[in-house]
């Protein structure tokens, strides 16, 4: 009986420290639990409102861009308006109907390369790819720029008794395509007839300096003028695919360029 009773305390010491381990490694465990739940609840709340955020700003840099972009398409319309308005006037006030100088007058109020003349509807129709920069908001390393373009079409009438009237239209963009190809010729003409030796501006010397090998179809020099210090070279110009042409008759001095002398000027002719 002795030794029983001797065990028995010693027994019941150690039911108590398992216990206690027990409830510890609980507690662990909870706390841990709930530790992990509140770290992961916080990176959904982060990852939340990052993407949140970042949506935000997609949706308001496109709606600004958009805005601008408006804007930027209502500024070509304005300006277009304005001179399509403007160039009816000057035509009213030129009192001529010398087709040369209706041509200059609508070349120099729209900047259009292409400009042709219907007889038969007494009518002028020019043509250009009008462009407009504008800001935009960009990404998260900033912003940047980006252009917007319209075909436009001015259709200048003058019916028997009545004054000059204008009217815009805005056409699909290869519509203008003739148009840009002979603006971009023009002045590639301009350049080099500019740069050639005055000897050599003669109907083959220019002939030769813009078209080199001799397969281009898209400069004809039809002939070279001198008087008052100058010479003007008139060459007819074509449309890369041949749907147009328009005539030009391009100015520069008779002697070497230099500081105080005219720069070469081109202007479209309704014929050559």
């Amino acid at each position: 009986m002795t030794r029983s009773s001797a065990r028995r305390p010693g027994r019941m010491t150690l039911q108590p420290d398992g216990q206690e381990r027990s409830m510890v490694v609980e507690r662990v465990d909870r706390v841990m639990t709930a530790g992990c739940l509140t770290m992961l609840i916080l990176l959904v709340v982060v990852l939340a409102t990052g993407l949140s955020w970042l949506w935000y700003f997609e949706w308001h840099t496109g709606k600004v861009d958009s805005e601008r972009r408006h804007r930027a398409v209502s500024s070509i319309l304005q300006q277009a308006r304005n001179a399509a308005d403007d160039t009816a006037r000057s035509l009213d006030a030129s009192r001529t109907g010398d087709l040369d100088e209706l041509t200059g007058v609508i070349w120099k109020h729209t900047g259009s390369p292409l400009i042709t003349y219907d007889a038969s509807r007494r009518a002028f129709t020019a043509q250009l790819s009008k462009q407009v920069m504008y800001d935009t908001s960009g990404d998260l390393l900033g912003g940047g720029s980006d252009a917007v373009s319209r075909c436009l079409d001015f259709t200048y009438s003058h019916p028997h008794g009545h004054p000059w009237t204008s009217k815009v239209a805005v056409r699909k963009d290869d519509v203008c395509r003739p148009a840009t190809d002979i603006g971009l010729l023009v002045r590639l003409a301009g350049t080099r007839i500019e740069g050639m030796d005055p000897k050599d501006v003669t109907r083959t010397g220019v002939q030769k300096a813009l078209d080199p090998t001799g397969t281009l179809r898209t400069f004809t020099v039809r002939g070279v003028t001198r008087g008052d210090g100058s010479v003007t070279v008139t060459v007819l110009l074509s449309s890369d695919d041949g749907t147009v042409r328009q005539c030009y008759r391009i100015t520069r001095p008779a002697t070497v360029s230099g500081t105080g002398q005219p720069p070469v000027t081109s202007t479209p002719s309704p014929s050559c």
